[in-house]
């Protein structure tokens, strides 16, 4: 289970797409710490999320970027992300389309961007973190 888990090759792809991913959700982290009280509200209230489960997306999108960066427990990470992705469309994207907001001509955004979002972190844990990542490390002392 462990191998699974922290196991993980030498590659240097992997150590790129976990970096990126995690500098694109950082932002993203830090506004939900910040606004830690509004952003409950808004997810329990507004969209009915149960706060359990709002406090969860809130933890994959501050702790997920930092599992990333370091490469320590890479595929929860990137499960936490993803599955944080697929339920941001579910509620909020879905009904806008496919395409971005490009023009500001539509009702809201639509979710090409979360299906890269999820396609990264789909890899990432296929393949786990890659080079310079503690879960390598974990893996060769297990």
């Amino acid at each position: 289970m462990f191998r699974k888990l922290f196991g993980t090759k030498d590659d240097i792809t992997f150590l790129l797409l976990r970096v990126i991913l995690a500098a694109v959700f950082i932002p993203h982290g830090l506004q939900k710490i910040v606004g830690f009280s509004a952003i409950m509200n808004a997810f329990t209230v507004q969209l009915g999320i149960p706060p359990v489960l709002a406090f969860c997306a809130i933890l994959a999108e501050t702790l997920g970027p930092l599992g990333l960066i370091t490469g320590l427990l890479t595929r929860v990470a990137a499960l936490g992300i993803a599955v944080n992705m697929v339920v941001c469309v579910y509620l909020n994207h879905w009904q806008n389309g496919f395409f971005m907001n490009w023009y500001g001509n539509q009702k809201g955004e639509g979710f090409e961007y979360h299906i890269l979002v999820v396609a990264i972190a789909l890899a990432l844990m296929i393949s786990g973190g890659g080079k310079w990542s503690m879960d390598r490390k974990i893996a060769g002392k297990v």
